[in-house]
């Protein structure tokens, strides 16, 4: 699974910073998939779907920070517990019901974002 970040959110920013794979953003501002990971160019999702990396992404959330979930590997591969969720000061870091991975797949996907593999 991913992480979510629920609307209790105070958007103090504790979390931006921690995110290994940049998957955290504040309100409001758009993002790339090739922020703060190492894909660059076209990237295929290996599903058919392709984009390129530098692509903006219009923003989740306009009312709170959020996390994209495509980027987000609950810190598998860097830490023991995700670290948004460790430092968030209102709890409200918490796993999103809707996005569910197993390990194997949370770390595939950071091989990935890092080209690791």
């Amino acid at each position: 699974m991913a992480i979510i970040i629920t609307d209790e959110c105070i958007n103090c920013g504790a979390c931006e910073p921690e995110c290994p794979n940049n998957a955290i953003y504040d309100a409001g501002a758009a993002w790339r998939f090739s922020d703060g990971t190492s894909l660059r160019g076209v990237i295929d999702f290996g599903d058919g779907t392709t984009l390129d990396a530098e692509e903006v992404q219009a923003a989740i959330s306009d009312e709170f920070y959020y996390i994209v979930s495509d980027k987000c590997t609950e810190c598998k591969g860097f830490h023991d517990e995700p670290q948004c969720a460790a430092v968030c000061p209102v709890d409200c870091c918490v796993d999103d019901e809707d996005v569910r991975e197993t390990e194997e797949e949370l770390l595939a996907k950071k091989a990935w974002l890092h080209m690791e593999a």
